[in-house]
């Protein structure tokens, strides 16, 4: 084997050697810093694409939420005013049969109307005010809300409003029902009754629609943890590995320094040759 002071081959084999285990010790502590295998494209293009596609996909899945949360609170809030119609239109049977009693005087039949046209004009109140983000399902000004259904926008959940108004379709009671005379108070209960039920048809077609919208959000709540577990299968570094392996290139890179240290003085070697 020849000597020479002009080429130490195994000096830049050392180095080689010692600029891959650096090399490697760098991405390893990269990984262990972020906590990701697949941190930008250079790691790993084809990863990263999918992983980013899935980022924005649940990102988009957070406007969903929002809005399926809006919808529920629409219903909700319209709910809470259809309960208090139906209560109020119960008190409303209640005055108009205490009415119909031919027994009754003239001042306590009045006495009843005016309960009777009270209660009657705050169902109105009641339903004017049954408003959320500005969405009002039961005074008729909103024929029906959507909600967003999926990521891509393409699916909706919708929501048919109830029009609770007074002389409407659900509410057959007029805005100026009241009473006089037993007769007419009587006259008023079949009414009453039907609106009774009407009301309540209409509650239970908002409570399926509320249902439906807390179901898919929580459905969609757990497509986000999986579309989430799924991108960490495909990024995320293994802890343990990486660490382990950290040792490992710490331990090489210092036999490369101390194998690098030998191939230079090598040459030193020469010297002897000329004493």
């Amino acid at each position: 084997m020849s000597s020479s002071v002009n080429t130490n081959v195994g000096a830049m084999v050392a180095l080689q050697n010692l600029n891959a285990t650096s090399s490697d010790l760098m991405a390893t502590q990269t990984r262990i810093s972020t906590g990701l295998k697949v941190a930008n494209a250079k790691d790993d293009g084809a990863a990263y694409a999918i992983a980013q596609t899935q980022r924005a996909t649940v990102s988009s899945l957070d406007a969903v939420k929002d809005s399926l949360s809006r919808g529920t609170s629409v219903v909700d809030v319209a709910m809470s005013a259809g309960s208090s119609v139906s209560d109020m239109l119960t008190q409303l049977k209640e005055k108009a049969l205490a009415a119909s009693d031919t027994s009754l005087d003239t001042t306590s039949r009045a006495a009843l109307n005016s309960d009777f046209t009270s209660i009657r004009d705050q169902i109105t109140k009641t339903l004017s005010n049954a408003t959320f983000n500005g969405i009002n399902l039961v005074d008729g000004s909103k024929a029906n809300i959507t909600a967003l259904a999926n990521a891509d926008g393409s699916g909706k959940i919708t929501v048919s409003g109830q029009d609770m108004s007074l002389g409407g379709s659900i509410v057959s009671l007029s805005a100026a029902a009241g009473f006089t005379t037993a007769t007419s108070a009587a006259a008023l209960l079949t009414t009453i009754d039907t609106s009774i039920s009407n009301v309540s048809s209409a509650l239970a077609s908002l409570g399926t629609s509320s249902k439906a919208l807390d179901n898919h959000l929580s459905f969609v709540g757990k497509l986000q943890d999986s579309i989430q577990a799924g991108i960490g299968n495909l990024v995320d570094a293994d802890m343990a590995k990486e660490s382990a392996k950290l040792q490992s290139l710490q331990t090489k890179q210092q036999l490369g320094v101390q194998a690098l240290s030998i191939a230079n003085q090598s040459t030193g070697t020469v010297l002897s040759l000329f004493r």
